[in-house]
C-alpha cells in the first residue's frame, strides 16, 4: 500500500499507557509495515498495535488519542507538534476504511460480477464450494483484521499474551528468522502453536521456558507454518461457522462475535494433525533450521521420527544460530517467570 510505504521510517514522540490504571508515559511511535511500534525512549519496544486495528478516539481534536479497537484503555497521545505523524495516521486509517467492505455489498476487488453469480447459484452451491469462495477473496487485511479479533477471544479463555519489552523485540527476531508474520507467547490453553489468520502463530511458553535450544521453538513455528501451508486457518474458521458463516463474510465482511467465540474455545482443544516428513524436511531447509531438534521433542526415542533426524538438511552444517544466546535467555523470560 502505497500509504504505508510513504511512511515506513516516521517516527514521532508520545504519551502512551497500557491501562487506565497506570500512568501514561513518553515513547517513541514509528510505522512499521502493517503495525505501529510503540518503544521505551531506550528504543525497546513496548507494544505494537495493527494498522488495521487503529482507532482515533477524538476526531478533529487535538492532542490526537488513538487506541486499538476493542481496548479503549489502552491509550496513545500524540500532540499539536506531531502533525506528520497524526496525518501519516489518518491517511492509512482512511486508505485502510476504503479497502474494508461496506455492509450489505461486497467490495473487494475485482468480485463485483462474482456476487451476482453467487446469489442466483448460492441455493445450488455446496457449502464448500462457498467458504473455498470466501477464503479466496478475502484480502490480507481483513484476514489481519480478523485474526486479531480471534486473538481477543482466545486471550479471555488463555489470559493475556507475555509481553516484556526486550522480549517483544527478540519475538519479532524471532519471527523474522522464521519467515513469521507475528508471534504470540502464551501462558496457557496452546497445547504447542496455533495458526490464526493473518499469519499469527500462537506459542505455549514452555516451547521457549524448557529449552536451551532455540531451534525446538523454530522447529514448532516451521511445522505450524507448513500446516497453515496445507489448511488455511481462515478456511478452517469458515469450516467451523457453517455456510452461514461464509456468506456474512462475503456479503459483509464481517465474522460473527458468536462463530469466533465459539471457534475460539474449540481451536484450543481440537488436535493438532500429524504432517508429511518430506514437506517438513523441504520447509526446515528452506529456513536454514535443524529438524534433529525438534523431532526428538515429538519423540524423544527417534523411532517415529527416524527420517526426520536421518535427512536434517543442516546435519554436518555451520548454519547460522536460531537465535544468539543472550537472546535466548531473555526470550525465555518473556512471561516474567
Amino acid at each position: 500500500m502505497t500509504a504505508l510505504r510513504e511512511y515506513e521510517r516516521l517516527e514521532a514522540s508520545g504519551l502512551w499507557r497500557r491501562s487506565l490504571e497506570d500512568q501514561r508515559r513518553e515513547v517513541i511511535v514509528s510505522v512499521g509495515e502493517a503495525t505501529l511500534t510503540i518503544s521505551d525512549m531506550a528504543d525497546r519496544a513496548l507494544t505494537h498495535w495493527s494498522l488495521a486495528a487503529v482507532v482515533r478516539y477524538n476526531p478533529g481534536v487535538l492532542p490526537a488519542i488513538y487506541h486499538p479497537d476493542g481496548d479503549p484503555d489502552e491509550t496513545l497521545e500524540l500532540a499539536d507538534g506531531e502533525d506528520a505523524m497524526i496525518e501519516a495516521i489518518e491517511r492509512i486509517r482512511t486508505a485502510i476504511s476504503r479497502s474494508r467492505p461496506r455492509p450489505g455489498r461486497l467490495r473487494l476487488a475485482s468480485v463485483s460480477a462474482s456476487l451476482a453469480a453467487v446469489l442466483v447459484l448460492l441455493v445450488f452451491w455446496l457449502p464448500g464450494a462457498l467458504q473455498r469462495h470466501a477464503t479466496q477473496v478475502v484480502p490480507d487485511i481483513k484476514r489481519q483484521e480478523i485474526g486479531q479479533t480471534l486473538l481477543r477471544r482466545i486471550e479471555r479463555v488463555t489470559g493475556k499474551a507475555c509481553e516484556t519489552p526486550e522480549g517483544l523485540t527478540i519475538l519479532n527476531r524471532l519471527a523474522r528468522r522464521t519467515g513469521t508474520g507475528r508471534l504470540v507467547v502464551l501462558r496457557t490453553g496452546v497445547q504447542t502453536t496455533l495458526h490464526l489468520p493473518g499469519d499469527i502463530i500462537l506459542l505455549n511458553r514452555d516451547l521457549i521456558e524448557n529449552y536451551e535450544d532455540p531451534a525446538v521453538a523454530a522447529g514448532f513455528i516451521l511445522a505450524e507454518q507448513s500446516r497453515a501451508t496445507e489448511n488455511d486457518p481462515l478456511a478452517d474458521l469458515l469450516r467451523y461457522g457453517g455456510p452461514v458463516a461464509s456468506f456474512r463474510l462475503l456479503t459483509t465482511g464481517e465474522v460473527s462475535h458468536d462463530t469466533l467465540d465459539s471457534y475460539a474455545e474449540h481451536v484450543l482443544t481440537a488436535g493438532r494433525p500429524s504432517q508429511d516428513p518430506t514437506i517438513l524436511l523441504k520447509a526446515f531447509d528452506e529456513a536454514q533450521v535443524p529438524t534433529s531438534p525438534y523431532a526428538l521433542t515429538l519423540d524423544p526415542s527417534g523411532e517415529t521420527v527416524q527420517e526426520l533426524i536421518d535427512a536434517d538438511p543442516m546435519a554436518g552444517k555451520d548454519g547460522d544460530p536460531v537465535l544468539p544466546d543472550r537472546d535466548w535467555v531473555i526470550l525465555q523470560g518473556i512471561c516474567g517467570g
